[in-house]
């Protein structure tokens, strides 16, 4: 089997089919490449990068091509590496690891394909017969009876497990409230909301909260005083994990909260190498490591689960991508030694469940391992043409002279 032709492909579509994530981004855009054979079958990966910087992607794709056309092999672990290799000055972190990530998605598509296995098989195979699945609510919606009926539309699905967005969201204004002014307040709000959601659903679901601080500025981002107060305030309400309390500047500080902490603290999802998360978790940042195997790669993912795995630590998976990103790092958790529980878009839209498809199973609570060859992942032509990209609709934090209105 010989690669033919390797091609990058943008959408753009409804970011969901859940109203209380709808309010905040009606749409999204997302980035896939396509590995084509002369054996007719194509690979499908996705980059969360498609999420931000869509049109990036072409012109990176374009770079690698060659590497790929010319390389006389289709074996996705000799390909990556010198994917790496080639483009290690301006491709070891970033956008560039990330479109990486893609292709090496679609490489490992095409080999589980070609022999008609699931991919997590070829990166180790599974020593789960399932995962515990958590709904990934976005924003915590304000008034307080909108975050109700948001928990119970997540239940009606099937999820047992829930996470929300620090502070609230009012869907209004569609935008978040100016959070309160002091830490002892600010850690109240937060260990109120979990009362809050706990007396509603019952002691048989699991949350989650995410303070979002890895992109947050001015008054609505914690310092350390504030992050340990909230994890503090929420600690005896049975948080399973506290997401990114803190912003990616210094991993002393996050070592610093997550030693002694009464919560798991989890963060991660903005770095886009092993080698990051060798740094973070070798200072002992993160109880809970959040790889991205849409940012990383999939047998990056997997690596990033030994080393947490061998310093007594869990990976939770981050998918914010679309349908395929997500399979992607259904996968990847599935091939770790050290994973958690998988994170779910709870509602897709059809940038979602079109590429999903049947591949994506959740019974009771939990994600089953995927059984497609390859990832599962349909990426038709009709799809391709019902959801045509747009520019303009990625995402992207506002700030004077750019702010985000789609």
């Amino acid at each position: 089997m010989r690669i033919t032709d390797v091609r990058p492909v943008l959408l753009t579509g409804p970011s969901s089919n859940d109203p209380w994530i709808t309010v905040a981004k009606a749409t999204r855009t997302a980035g896939f490449v396509e590995v084509h054979t002369d054996a007719g079958l194509v690979g499908v990966g996705e980059t969360y990068a498609g999420y931000f910087a869509p049109e990036l992607i072409a012109p990176i794709v374009e770079y690698v091509r060659p590497i790929l056309l010319h390389g006389d092999t289709v074996d996705p672990v000799v390909l990556t590496q010198r994917m790496r290799r080639s483009l290690v000055y301006w491709a070891r972190v970033g956008v560039g690891a990330a479109v990486i990530s893609a292709v090496e998605a679609a490489l490992w598509d095409l080999a589980g394909k070609a022999e008609g296995v699931p991919v997590y098989s070829l990166l180790g195979g599974s020593s789960y017969s399932r995962l515990p699945a958590y709904a990934t609510g976005g924003p915590s919606n304000w008034p307080a009876d909108e975050l109700k009926r948001k928990l119970d539309h997540y239940l009606s699905l099937g999820f047992t497990a829930v996470k929300v967005g620090s502070g609230w969201f009012d869907g209004t204004t569609r935008r978040p409230q100016a959070p309160p002014s002091s830490i002892t307040e600010i850690a109240g709000l937060e260990a109120e909301k979990l009362a809050l959601m706990r007396a509603h659903a019952g002691p048989g679901v699991a949350f989650m909260l995410d303070g979002h601080m890895g992109h947050k500025t001015g008054a609505e981002r914690w310092d350390v005083p504030t992050a340990r107060a909230v994890l503090d305030g929420v600690g005896a309400g049975g948080v399973e994990f506290f997401e990114e309390p803190l912003p990616y500047d210094d991993p002393d500080e996050y070592a610093a909260l997550t030693s002694g902490a009464p919560v798991r603290v989890a963060g991660g999802e903005q770095l886009t190498s092993v080698e990051e998360f060798r740094l973070w978790l070798s200072r002992g940042a993160f109880a809970v490591a959040q790889p991205d195997a849409a940012w990383l790669g999939v047998s990056g993912f997997v690596e990033v689960g030994r080393l947490a795995a061998a310093q007594g630590g869990w990976v939770a998976s981050h998918a914010w991508s679309g349908g395929g990103g997500v399979l992607q790092n259904v996968h990847a958790a599935f091939a770790s030694p050290s994973s958690l529980i998988v994170e779910i878009p709870p509602d897709g839209g059809e940038l979602h469940t079109l590429l999903w498809g049947d591949s994506l199973v959740i019974e009771d609570g939990c994600v089953l391992p995927p059984q497609a060859p390859g990832l599962g992942v349909t990426l038709t032509d009709e799809i391709k043409e019902r959801f045509p990209f747009r520019p303009g609709h990625e995402e992207f934090v506002s700030v004077p002279g750019k702010v985000l209105s789609t």
